[in-house]
């Protein structure tokens, strides 16, 4: 895979200039797979609990009290199974209502930066660092980076500043991530909120996967210095923000389910057994064609280090925005 082609140019749009030296995420190809793929889950329900978050991204050695960074197998089939009904079901609605499937979105996002005061270390970062998000975001997902262009792009809204010490740093799991969640997200499925702030346990981000039935814990949690010219050192070039949209869209990261079994549901990435940090170029730890995919958006490397989703993680995150959150 080697290094990012053109991290230069993409950086040129808008984003602080930092060093090259950053770090995070991953990867895989084809449409969502056929119903009989997902028979062996039972009932066709996502048993995902709204209050994990098996998808943050981590810093290496971050100390997270669980490892939230993988699905089990259960949860993979479970939630497989209930996208498979979710389709069936748009399918027959279309065909009873008229509802359209849409090839080309444009995402609404409401931004809410968390602060404990007015500070820069109290979580007070200027409205420039979210702007530079946004434009890092549209160039990630248009393929502008060297990597596959998705159906995505993505549209500032708002940006909503709450001062409560109570939800700073946010806490992974917590009742006061719910509190907080549950008093200010705003709009329906295809709405994005993202919640900047520091974060517990050394994680930069994470998110939950898109579900049937709209639930006030959807949206991105993201470490408030990881957005292009933040202060987290090999991870401020806003590529944790890329990630877990990701997730938010049906990704899964690259090294799920290790070198067996459907890995992350998409057959251009290549399996890979563990995350990768830092940028290991060369690195192979399965023995299935292919080098990891140290360069896609769903791994765990630099920032400077990932640049791509594939045309798999493309058509997967377009099926499931036609299967869960299309209007």
């Amino acid at each position: 895979m080697g290094p990012r082609p053109n991290l230069l140019t993409r950086r040129a749009a808008g984003v602080a200039s930092t060093t090259l030296a950053l770090l995070l995420s991953t990867a895989a190809v084809g449409v969502v797979p056929a119903a009989s793929a997902f028979s062996a889950a039972p009932g066709g329900a996502c048993a995902e609990p709204a209050d994990s978050h098996a998808n943050a991204r981590v810093k290496p050695g971050a100390g997270a009290t669980h490892e939230p960074n993988e699905l089990t197998a259960k949860q993979v089939r479970e939630r497989d199974a209930d996208l498979a009904a979710a389709l069936r079901e748009r399918a027959n609605f279309r065909a009873g209502a008229g509802a359209t499937t849409l090839a080309t979105v444009t995402i609404p996002v409401v931004v809410h930066v968390i602060q404990r005061d007015s500070t820069r270390a109290g979580g007070n970062i200027p409205d420039s660092l979210i702007t530079s998000q946004i434009s890092v975001l549209n160039q990630a997902y248009a393929g502008g980076t060297g990597g596959a262009a998705t159906a995505f792009a993505f549209r500032l809204d708002k940006i909503n500043r709450v001062t409560n010490p109570s939800w700073y740093p946010i806490v992974d799991g917590s009742s006061a991530e719910r509190s907080m969640k549950s008093s200010l997200r705003v709009g329906g499925k295809n709405t994005l909120n993202i919640y900047l702030g520091e974060l517990s346990d050394d994680l930069l981000g994470w998110a939950t996967f898109p579900q049937r039935k709209l639930s006030s814990m959807d949206g991105v949690v993201v470490l408030n210095e990881s957005l292009p010219g933040g202060t987290a050192t090999n991870y401020n070039q806003g590529d944790t923000g890329t990630h877990e949209i990701g997730h938010w869209l049906n990704l899964y990261h690259t090294f799920q389910g290790g070198c067996g079994g459907s890995g992350d549901g998409v057959s251009d990435t290549p399996a890979e057994a563990s995350p990768a940090y830092e940028c290991p170029t060369g690195r192979n730890t399965c023995s299935a064609t292919g080098l990891d995919p140290i360069t896609n958006f769903m791994d765990y490397t630099y920032d400077s280090c990932m640049y791509q989703f594939t045309p798999g993680q493309a058509s997967r995150m377009l099926t499931a925005w036609n299967a869960y959150r299309a209007a």
